[in-house]
């Protein structure tokens, strides 16, 4: 039988297999061989002020591993080849229109050029036969127009078509016969009236673009579209009694109708008022050589300083 003893206040029994606590101090947990040497951790014995943090690294570390299984086993990225780029430009170019100069041209001064018609002396004017016709370029908001001389001169009634189809009579306010132009105004105009933008001549060269806008063969508005032939040319008028000097020679196709039309640069800005053509032959038609008054002249005739 075991036997018990007391020692400071301890009680012990011998060979037994559990040590209690001193009575005095109260009973504890058993200590023995029970207990866990090596316990175990999990993500719900951390403290849970730790726990988003560690998720957080795992993330990132899931991250990484499959960025480095992506670009292992993803295939070489070929060069570019200049065929490469030149198919992506062919592309590009199939897909967008680009308008041209010229049609850019024309949008910019096509609300600014004007039909004219003319009743010459003795005509029935009642029938649209008997009217000649010209154009002419507005060039200020209040409906005033130039246009070439030779148009109005032997006029007993002027009317003026607008671009949006309404009609006035007009008068001739000067002409300057040495340069072939003449400034007429509207009796009315519409609600719209665009005046051309007008620019100097003297930057120009032979081979920059020009566009012709004008009624040939009282056809219209038409364009036509070449380059600047040459400047500073001459040009016996057909009554041989007027030398036009200084002139813009031009090659877009110009015809009977087209005198008092603007020729203008590819960005639409007016440099002269076309004047005459060069027709070798009976028939009166375009061979390539047209002139043009420079702008510079127009403006003297209306009163404005030269550029």
């Amino acid at each position: 039988m075991n036997r018990i003893a007391s020692i400071d206040g301890f009680t012990s029994v011998r060979d037994a297999r559990t040590v209690w606590t001193p009575r005095s101090r109260g009973a504890s947990a058993p200590i023995g061989p029970s207990a866990d040497k090596h316990p175990r951790i999990s993500l719900l014995t951390i403290a849970p002020r730790y726990r988003p943090s560690l998720y957080v690294l795992l993330g990132a570390m899931l991250a990484a591993i499959l960025f480095y299984i992506h670009t292992a086993t993803a295939p070489a990225s070929r060069p570019l080849t200049q065929r490469d780029i030149d198919a992506s430009v062919t592309r590009a170019l199939s897909s967008t229109v680009i308008p041209s100069n010229a049609a850019r041209a024309y949008d910019t001064v096509k609300d600014s050029v004007v039909r004219i018609r003319a009743a010459s002396g003795g005509a029935d004017t009642q029938k649209r036969a008997a009217w000649d016709v010209g154009t002419g370029v507005i060039i200020l908001q209040d409906g005033t127009i130039l246009t070439n001389f030779h148009v109005v001169a032997a006029s007993k009634q002027l009317r003026v078509v607008f671009p949006d189809g309404s009609e006035s009579e007009a008068k001739v306010l000067s002409t300057k016969p040495e340069h072939d132009l003449a400034v007429i105004r509207a009796a009315n105009t519409p609600h719209k009236v665009v005046p051309a933008i007008l620019h100097s001549s003297a930057d120009l060269h032979a081979g920059d673009e020009a566009v012709a806008v004008g009624f040939p063969f009282g056809i219209g508005p038409s364009l036509s579209s070449g380059v600047i032939s040459g400047v500073h040319r001459e040009y016996l008028a057909p009554d041989g009694k007027h030398m036009l000097t200084n002139l813009i020679q031009f090659d877009a196709a110009a015809n009977p109708g087209n005198s008092g039309g603007p020729l203008a640069t590819a960005r639409g800005e007016v440099v002269g008022i076309v004047t005459a053509i060069i027709s070798p032959g009976r028939t009166a038609g375009s061979v390539g050589i047209g002139f043009a008054v420079p702008i510079e002249s127009a403006a003297t005739v209306i009163g404005l300083p030269p550029f």
